[in-house]
């Protein structure tokens, strides 16, 4: 069974429309611990529109399992991200525009700037993932970088009608797959909610997922805990689904 990473962003976009201190991420992962997360993740934009830089320092202290530090690979966010030592840091790209992550890395356009990136927080000891669309040439290109992982984009099997949506879970496994043989441990996320993670989750080989908005939408109906518990006993039922 693939772990489960819990993205709280979205407790803090919460705090953030109206500017106080609730709803408190800290609290949020702490609960989605108690309710069975293997590891939290966060997100600090570069503009800092939900997870700040205390919020970050607070749940390094608090998470003892896995932090998984969603970054732009920036040389701003490689000095927190040394700093702080998560376990794990996934590079991301990042428009300051954007609702949220609308694609993978250009791997093949910044693969020297990647590497560069890779090397010196694996040189501070964190692990490195690359969040990348699921595609052939991208995993060529991302093996070049020497990253630990990848995280594979399922945004677009999420958002696809269902005539697509098997073409989309296909590119998803067979990119899988692809990664697995280059080397890499293997993710995947982004768009996975109660409704569509169970084919992801059963793809064979998968390390972890990582989602985070449905299981906070979640949440503001059923509490934290809860919600976290609905998700893993779906992906634990997942098992031989195809």
């Amino acid at each position: 069974m693939a772990l489960l990473g819990v993205n709280v962003d979205h407790v803090a976009t919460l705090r953030q429309a109206r500017g106080g201190r609730e709803p408190d991420p800290l609290t949020g992962a702490t609960l989605a611990l108690l309710g069975g997360a293997d590891g939290i993740t966060v997100h600090l934009r570069e503009d800092r529109r939900h997870i700040n830089d205390r919020d970050l320092r607070l749940m390094r202290e608090l998470v003892r399992t896995e932090l998984n530090l969603e970054m732009a690979p920036v040389r701003e966010m490689v000095r927190i991200a040394l700093e702080v030592k998560p376990e794990m840091a996934t590079l991301v790209p990042e428009k300051r525009r954007e609702l949220t992550t609308e694609g993978g890395l250009d791997v093949k356009g910044d693969w020297r700037k990647l590497a560069e990136t890779v090397k010196r927080l694996k040189d501070g000891n964190i692990r490195v993932s690359l969040f990348i669309d699921p595609d052939e040439k991208t995993i060529e290109w991302a093996a070049k970088t020497k990253a630990d992982m990848v995280e594979l984009h399922t945004g677009y099997y999420s958002n696809a009608r269902p005539e697509a949506g098997q073409k989309e879970l296909e590119k998803v496994r067979a990119s899988a797959a692809l990664a697995g043989s280059a080397g890499f441990m293997v993710n995947a996320g982004h768009g996975l909610d109660y409704a569509n993670v169970c084919p992801v989750a059963a793809i064979p080989g998968l390390r972890g997922l990582y989602i985070g908005h449905s299981i906070v939408g979640m949440a503001v109906l059923v509490g934290m805990k809860e919600a976290v518990a609905r998700m893993k006993a779906l992906m634990a039922g997942a098992g031989g689904r195809k």
